[in-house]
């Protein structure tokens, strides 16, 4: 493409951009398409010869658009936000442009030093101690795979990276534990580090739904005692299901007595912590082997953007630096090179839009939009308490809200069913995401359903989040019951 054609349409495609962001309201938040409509416009055989851009971009507004479901919409209440801004979206398409592989400190020296500088200002904002060090991960899930490495090799010296794993399966399996609450992705990470499902130990919750201490003390005895080896306790700030908050104070002091690294993953609710009044969600993070959280959520930057700080960077390069001669370079002692601080090799320049995100609405900006969120979500709960027949499920310390619509709420007459509030609730969910007005989602808290409304979208302001209340008491089965 030569650079004329490429300015003209790269013209039109911010053009577009911008008039989406302004008018996005105007989509249905979720993607009405049944299974295979968009599969079905596209041709089975592929182009032999070159398409214009103008058909190209026709196709992308009349096939692909009708298939998007709008996670920038100012009424996405779904699982987590995926953020992003004008200028995130600025820094990936500068990033693009320039195509850098950021893998080693030779490859762009910008992409590492900016990285490093970036990731400092974040442990700043977040109150974290000095010893952390950060990098850019892809997700939280990979960066709780790294954490589960670290943890895997610290406890066994790092044999197991040299000798495999069955150099250990006479000395006991090793032993992971978690909150119930705790995301899909730590079971997942168990796995792939090779330890097994089986070895991730599930601890009780309190009545909000955050790790128990004493059930955490109990369970890793009664693991040494029956020989297994404990390696690793992770703990949630910010449960994915009710933002629910593991108590880090005595995780840490437990993880230090019996010698396991201590996780936290604070994917969501991390971003809080740059509010003075809510740094208390990270007391006793000082103990913590590493913790990740994710721009990409709640902090205005597009996905992808994992930040994962850790205590030990020695440790963490240990596991997984390997240095074949083609990356040696004559610099190497006096660098950073990030290829050895996770699990890719190749890596995208992602510091440059958090650099972007960050200059753009400096500290005080950022904490006004997550202080607005925050209101706005208590602002909720409150329609919630004071509905006659809607009740709250779970505490809300974030912005997150847990609750069904329950029409005996308080009254004479026998309560419903488990059963039936649980068909009346997934009848209003489908009824409210058919509308396209909202999109909302659903968890089970103790084995009850509950629909669950998060409040974290970068456009999202009062307006919207009381179309929500709207959308919910105004639906035909809350009606029905009126």
């Amino acid at each position: 493409m030569d650079p004329e054609t490429f300015r003209r349409f790269g013209h039109e495609a911010v053009d577009w951009v911008a008039d989406y962001l302004q008018g996005v309201e105007r989509y249905p938040v979720l993607s009405p398409l049944f299974p295979g409509e968009v599969c079905g416009k596209i041709p089975a055989n592929f182009p032999q010869t070159g398409e214009s851009m103008e058909a190209i971009l026709k196709d992308f507004r009349e096939i692909i658009l009708p298939g998007i479901t709008h996670w920038n919409h100012p009424r996405f209440f779904a699982y987590f936000p995926a953020n992003n801004s004008g200028p995130s979206i600025l820094a990936e398409l500068l990033s693009a442009g320039l195509g850098v592989n950021a893998m080693l400190w030779q490859t762009s020296p910008a992409a590492t030093e900016l990285e490093e500088a970036v990731m400092d200002w974040l442990r700043q904002m977040l109150g974290l101690p000095e010893g952390f060090r950060g990098v850019i991960q892809d997700t939280a899930s990979t960066a709780t795979l790294c954490a589960l490495l670290c943890a895997r090799e610290q406890l066994s010296q790092f044999q197991i990276n040299a000798e495999g794993l069955s150099s250990w399966c006479e000395r006991g399996a090793l032993r992971v534990y978690a909150s119930q609450e705790a995301h899909s992705s730590v079971e997942k990470g168990v796995k792939i580090a090779g330890l097994g499902a089986r070895n991730l130990v599930p601890i009780s919750v309190d009545d909000a739904y955050g790790l128990d201490p004493e059930d955490l003390e109990r369970r890793v005895r009664e693991d040494r005692e029956r020989g297994f080896l404990p390696c690793c306790v992770v703990a949630t700030v910010g449960t994915t299901s009710s933002t629910a908050l593991d108590p880090l104070q005595p995780i840490g002091e437990i993880a230090r007595r019996h010698g396991l690294w201590f996780h936290v993953d604070a994917a969501l609710a991390g971003s809080a912590a740059i509010l003075p009044e809510m740094r208390w969600i990270l007391e006793g993070i000082e103990q913590a082997d590493s913790l990740v959280f994710n721009p990409h959520k709640w902090l205005f930057t597009n996905f992808d953007c994992s930040a994962f700080f850790c205590r030990h960077p020695q440790t963490l390069t240990a596991t997984f630096s390997i240095l074949p001669e083609y990356l040696k370079t004559d610099l190497d002692r006096q660098v950073t090179n990030f290829r050895d601080w996770g699990i890719q090799l190749g890596r995208r320049f992602r510091a440059l839009k958090l650099w972007f995100v960050l200059r753009y609405y400096g500290l005080d900006g950022l904490q006004e939009r997550l202080r607005e969120h925050l209101s706005l979500a208590q602002e909720f709960k409150g329609w919630i308490e004071e509905s006659a027949d809607f009740e709250a499920l779970a505490p809300v310390p974030l912005n997150t809200i847990c609750f069904r619509f329950n029409p005996r709420k308080g009254a004479s007459q026998a309560a419903l069913s488990p059963e039936d509030l649980e068909g009346l609730n997934k009848a209003i969910l489908d009824e409210v995401n058919r509308s396209g007005r909202i999109f909302i989602t659903h968890t089970r808290l103790k084995g009850t359903f509950c629909l669950r409304l998060c409040i974290g979208q970068t456009q999202t302001r009062r307006e919207h989040v009381l179309q929500a209340w709207e959308a919910l008491r105004g639906s035909r089965v809350v009606q029905e019951w009126r």
